[in-house]
């Protein structure tokens, strides 16, 4: 579309306060308040995302937000010090940490999940070394 000029993500949550805590405050991220109570996430790497108010919020199913990380490990030590609970699901061979490792199996990422305080579905994801010959 040549008439695109820019693009950003959003989504809802049920509670400004409790997001801006745990956005800015638990994950780290810069947050900034925007007209008509709104949050803006600004993201390392230049994106950011816009998040809404809404009162009668329903989480979504999928992962809204990816964060890639260096160290997964670390992250997952930082989160569950911060008091964040890894999500569990059945077929992702996730560890006893709840790390699906992908990285020594050559099958992606490794990664976990959880939820912020309106349910919605975050990752923290370690991608495997790109080969600068490989396509991508």
């Amino acid at each position: 579309m040549r008439t695109l000029a820019f693009a950003f993500a959003g989504f809802a949550v049920p509670d400004i306060d409790a997001a801006r805590a745990f956005y800015g405050g638990v994950l780290g991220l810069e947050v900034a308040t925007e007209m008509m109570g709104q949050l803006s996430l600004e993201l390392p790497g230049g994106g950011w995302v816009l998040i809404y108010p809404k009162p009668d919020h329903e989480p979504a199913t999928y992962t809204v937000l990816n964060l890639e990380v260096d160290d997964i490990d670390r992250a997952v030590d930082e989160l569950e010090a911060a008091g964040v609970t890894l999500l569990r699901y059945e077929g992702f061979g996730q560890d006893a940490r709840g790390i699906a490792r992908g990285i020594t199996t050559d099958r992606g990422p490794d990664i976990a999940w959880f939820t912020d305080p309106a349910g919605n579905i975050i990752s923290v994801l370690q991608n495997p070394p790109r080969d600068e010959a490989a396509p991508i």
